[in-house]
């Protein structure tokens, strides 16, 4: 039998629309800040786990977003690193959240990847249940409060900072959301990008950055920042063109969300590469 299903019963008495609310009162030892550390969250207790140390989960990136023509733009390096170690050089951080909308991570990876995955099944049981999507506005609301329940995770140094883009059916244009470690949500009109590199990124879309770019040169302006970012931040891996190993870009707009294929991603990178060189 198996032990994580959740009885019919439950939840059918229970119809919440909200699936995070659900396991908070359902199944809490399900919810990431339970598996990661935190006490059940029906005893009833905010104190932290006896191990108060951050352990050397895969942190340290470089994500980041911005409009363009078409609606809006999410990208992020591939470099997981533990500690002054490379974990990993394919690790996604860019992912899907519904049929309109996607986000980006950064801080631990495991907490992170665990609240794409569980924001993006909150999306699905809403609009299940509802019996149509949540609107961007409302999708943005929902992330921020699973932001704010991280932060007794952010004590103990498990950090989640989320970038989340969507496009707004309704006003038909592409919107762009930060969070700090409250759950504090912002909107953005232009760009912003966060994680160890973000700083960097920030100052190259600064500089490249113009209002309703044409999507190639969007996804030109996106790399460029990803490779500055890449050159001075240990945290973010640059482009890897003898293992192909690429940036993730996804372009969000009216028709939903769209990857960008390598072989574009690579002609670009070249084209950067050769730059830098002659310069």
């Amino acid at each position: 039998m198996n032990t994580d299903r959740i009885p019919f019963p439950s939840f059918s008495s229970d119809p919440c629309s909200s699936f995070y609310q659900f396991l908070t009162t359902q199944r809490p030892e399900l919810l990431p800040m339970t598996r990661w550390g935190m006490l059940p969250a029906q005893q009833g207790s905010n104190e932290l786990s006896l191990s108060h140390h951050s352990p050397p989960w895969p942190q340290g990136t470089t994500v980041l977003a911005f409009t363009y023509q078409n609606g809006v733009l999410i990208a992020g390096d591939r470099r997981a690193t533990e500690g002054f170690q490379i974990a990993t050089n394919r690790m996604d951080k860019v992912f899907q959240t519904d049929a309109f909308s996607a986000m980006a991570i950064a801080g631990a990876a495991g907490p992170c990847v665990e609240m794409a995955k569980l924001f993006r099944i909150e999306l699905e049981h809403y609009e299940k249940l509802d019996g149509k999507p949540l609107t961007c506005e409302g999708k943005a609301n929902r992330l921020g409060d699973m932001v704010k329940a991280n932060f007794p995770m952010v004590l103990q140094g498990l950090v989640v900072i989320p970038l989340f883009v969507g496009y707004d059916q309704k006003r038909e244009i592409g919107r762009l959301f930060k969070y700090d470690i409250t759950g504090g949500r912002y909107e953005d009109t232009e760009f912003h990008a966060v994680g160890s590199g973000g700083k960097d990124a920030r100052l190259t879309l600064k500089e490249h950055f113009r209002k309703h770019l044409p999507e190639d040169k969007a996804v030109r302006v996106a790399l460029r920042a990803l490779f500055n970012a890449a050159e001075e931040d240990v945290g973010t891996g640059g482009p890897d063109l003898h293992r192909r190993i690429f940036p993730t870009v996804k372009l969000v707009d009216r028709h939903g969300v769209k990857n960008v294929e390598d072989t574009q991603l690579a002609t670009i990178c070249q084209e950067l590469l050769s730059q830098q060189g002659e310069s």
